[in-house]
Order: structure tokens, then C-alpha cells, then sequence
């Protein structure tokens, strides 16, 4: 009979409310760190470049201070540097990653008594979704309406998304003013505006910024846009609508989202 295989963990830490970081972003931003490039990173970790980018900036997004920071590309190529407070996590991280094993020991020889091994008692969990922009932020207020209510999520900087979704919800998210919250918003929901002022539509959330990353394909484009706070946000927009928009890097545009389009999840 072919034995059990063997009990590891996957570490993750926090630091306050902030969303956890584990292992593989961790060894992202050593490789960042030490190259000073996404691009080199990537092929040191063994993620593509979209792929490294696209972890980079869910780590901006989810931690109270930029992680990492990046410059676009230009005739000298761009650059990337991890920040003092990505440092002081790739710190925490091994300081706490020292004591796991011991921690598995002992836990090993604390439960084997029980009959259970500890595999069959510990799992971890972790949430995965399809939305290509997961913001987070804090509750900042809210309001009831006879179905539905409006939340308005604060990420940073003056920076607020507005979700509307039914009280139930809120109730069932246990959602009230200071608790952080996430917002899901698929890419093909977000409209793009050039430019950054003098906009009046009725979509509830008008978020200006700066072009940061601009991928073109075939059909459709992937534009990334830098909202504050090192936050950013990702729409995929045709090719067509990026061509007549005459979208580039380093230009100011407007990410337009309906309240309705934005789905909140809590940790």
C-alpha cells in the first residue's frame, strides 16, 4: 500500500486587514527585486510577462501600499522596483516561513493521538474568480433602498467604487461601515473615455487615470489603467475602440463602470 504523501503547507501572511501573499508572489518579487525588470522576473519565476504583470498589480491592488512600481516601456525600456514596504513583506514572509515546519511537527505529534491524521483535519481555503479586477478597499457607507443598496467601497487616495446590490446581500456579507470588502469587475464590463475631465454620463462610477499597459490582439485590446494609490484597473475593449480612441501609454483616460456591474466578496 503506497503511503501517504507528505504534509506540507502553503504559508500565507498578512499584514492588518490587507489580503494575504503567498509563496509564488513572494518569489515574484525577490526576482523583481533583483532584476529590476517584470519581464526578466517573469522568466526567472517561470510565469509569462502577462502573467507576472497581472500578479503585480492584484498585489498593488489588495495591499495598503504599493508593492511594486513600475515605469512603462519606452526607447530605454521600463523598469520595476519593489518598494520598501514589498521588502518588509518578502521579510515577514521568510520570518514566519522559519518556524512553519516546526509548527507541522509539532502539530503532527499533537494530533496523532486523536487517530486523524493531520491531513484529513486542516485545509486551506482560497478564493478564485474569473473577474479580471479585484479592488480592495473599505466600507465606506451605505445606502438602503426598499431592494436594493448603494455601497460605497473606499480603495485609496480620495478613490470610491459604488456597487448597488440587493440588502440581502449586505446583510448576508455582513457589510456596514470600516469593514473591507473586494470589488469584482470583469475587464469587458469597464468602458473607456479618452481623456480625464469634462465627462458627464450615467454610469455611477467614473474613475480617471493614466494609461499604464496597452495589449494589443487581433480582436480585442487590453488597456490598464493606473486609478491612484497604485491601484489599477483593466479593460478589454476591441480592437476597432482602442484604433478610433487613439489610446496610448502615458494618456489620460476614464474607466466608466455601472454600480450594477460590480460584485463585492468579503474574506
Amino acid at each position: 500500500m503506497p503511503s501517504a504523501a507528505a504534509i506540507s503547507a502553503s504559508l500565507s501572511i498578512r499584514k492588518g486587514d490587507a489580503s494575504p501573499v503567498g509563496t509564488e508572489r513572494i518569489a515574484l518579487m525577490e526576482a523583481i527585486d533583483a532584476a529590476g525588470s517584470i519581464s526578466a522576473a517573469a522568466k526567472a519565476v517561470g510565469l509569462s510577462y502577462k502573467g507576472a504583470w497581472d500578479a503585480v498589480q492584484a498585489l498593488n491592488n489588495l495591499a495598503d501600499a504599493p508593492l511594486v512600481v513600475t515605469r512603462a516601456g519606452g526607447r530605454h525600456g521600463g523598469f520595476a522596483e519593489v518598494t520598501a514596504e514589498g521588502r518588509a513583506v518578502i521579510a515577514a514572509f521568510h520570518a514566519v516561513e522559519g518556524e512553519l515546519v516546526g509548527v507541522l511537527a509539532g502539530l503532527e505529534r499533537r494530533l496523532a493521538g486523536g487517530g486523524q491524521p493531520l491531513h484529513t483535519l486542516l485545509w486551506s481555503l482560497g478564493m478564485k474568480t474569473s473577474a479580471r479586477n479585484a479592488l480592495r478597499g473599505v466600507v465606506e457607507r451605505i445606502t438602503d433602498g426598499a431592494v436594493n443598496a448603494e455601497v460605497v467601497l473606499s480603495i485609496g487616495e480620495g478613490v470610491e467604487i459604488v456597487a448597488v446590490i440587493t440588502r440581502q446581500s449586505v446583510e448576508a456579507l455582513g457589510l456596514a461601515p470600516g469593514r473591507p470588502a473586494i470589488a469584482l469587475i470583469k475587464s469587458s464590463f469597464v468602458i473607456l473615455a479618452k481623456g480625464a475631465e469634462g465627462l458627464r454620463t450615467s454610469a455611477r462610477n467614473s474613475l480617471a487615470g493614466t494609461i499604464v499597459r496597452l495589449e494589443r490582439g487581433a480582436v480585442n485590446d487590453e488597456v490598464t489603467l493606473e486609478i491612484g494609490g497604485g491601484k489599477m484597473l483593466t479593460a478589454t475593449i476591441t480592437h476597432a475602440s482602442a484604433g478610433a480612441l487613439e489610446l496610448a501609454v502615458g494618456e489620460p483616460a476614464t474607466a466608466l463602470i455601472k454600480a450594477s456591474h460590480i460584485i463585492l466578496a468579503v474574506e
